[in-house]
């Protein structure tokens, strides 16, 4: 059935009368005359009963009035919805982020973003970043924020922000006075580290590789929180960034400090398609990520400096 023709028959039903409804749809009783005529051709049946210039609905009419009105409201809130999108951009936006990111980033974020764009619909999904561009070669994620992948082929990786990693350990542990580190010292050291599938343990893995070094793993765990747990009872190090920790740190639960005079940074980046359009959201979400890890601490110059100095 033409969506055309039953718009004017439900106009006509509400208002009883050619005349009136010629008025309301802005067309002339003869053009609606022809429509209903046309309608009932198509259902084979009459839908209303005509007592002089009124019409009234019949049986069948009152069926087809009570069957149409909903499926008609879900198609004017389609279009009205679809018009809104062309005129202010998607209101929806699907990200991806690590787990670190998802605990320390992201709620700040999405803070602000919902001030700034209240009808925003989000979705979040957690990974690191090889598990994040899955979902978005797939189509269900938009954004990552990661760290930088080094295979970017058909990718668009835009920098957000720097950090370094840095040493984390108990207040008690002997490098909290210790002036140096052997490298003796490194290489017997119990290492609490992040799961070696990331690209973080990756990256700390060249880092001692190019210094000849293989430091003593007891324990890899996917979790920060657990992580800082554990350094906190003494039972290993770990590596970690500075924006992790940085509350530990100002309590003095944690220390910190460098890996070596070489340090190790990693590059943050939000991953998308190549080629593909950003909305006012992703943008959005794209210049509050910058805003938020501009307030973190991310790298050796931010570390507390001991007293005296």
């Amino acid at each position: 059935m033409d969506t055309r023709l039953l718009r004017m028959f439900c106009v006509v039903a509400r208002v009883g009368s050619l005349v009136a409804a010629s008025r309301v749809l802005h067309l002339t009783a003869s053009a609606l005359s022809h429509g209903l005529k046309s309608l009932e051709a198509q259902l084979g049946c009459r839908l209303f009963e005509r007592t002089g210039k009124k019409l009234l609905l019949n049986q069948a009419g009152e069926q087809l009035l009570a069957q149409i009105q909903a499926p008609l409201a879900a198609l004017d809130a389609a279009q009205e919805s679809l018009k809104r999108l062309g005129k202010w951009g998607q209101t929806r936006l699907r990200i991806g982020a690590s787990a670190s990111a998802c605990q320390y980033i992201i709620p700040g974020i999405i803070r602000e973003l919902k001030k700034a764009s209240p009808g925003v619909q989000l979705q979040v999904e957690s990974g690191d970043t090889p598990q994040l561009v899955t979902l978005i070669q797939q189509n269900r994620i938009d954004l990552a924020l990661g760290v930088a992948p080094e295979n970017n082929a058909g990718l668009d990786i835009r920098p957000v922000f720097k950090d370094e990693l840095l040493f984390a350990f108990a207040p008690s542990h002997r490098w909290a006075t210790a002036h140096t580190l052997p490298r003796e010292e490194l290489r017997t050291q119990p290492f609490i580290l992040y799961q070696r599938s990331s690209l973080t343990a990756q990256l700390v893995d060249q880092y001692f590789r190019d210094l000849d070094l293989e430091p003593s793993t007891i324990m890899e765990i996917a979790n920060i929180e657990a992580i800082k747990e554990l350094v906190k009872l003494n039972l290993g190090v770990a590596i970690l960034a500075p924006w992790t920790v940085q509350k530990e740190v100002a309590r003095g639960t944690l220390c910190m400090r460098p890996l070596g005079a070489k340090p190790l940074r990693r590059q943050w980046a939000l991953v998308s398609l190549a080629g593909r359009r950003w909305n006012l959201a992703e943008e959005t979400f794209s210049r509050l990520c910058r805003t938020v890890a501009a307030s973190f601490r991310m790298d050796r110059r931010d570390l507390p400096q001991p007293a005296g100095k």
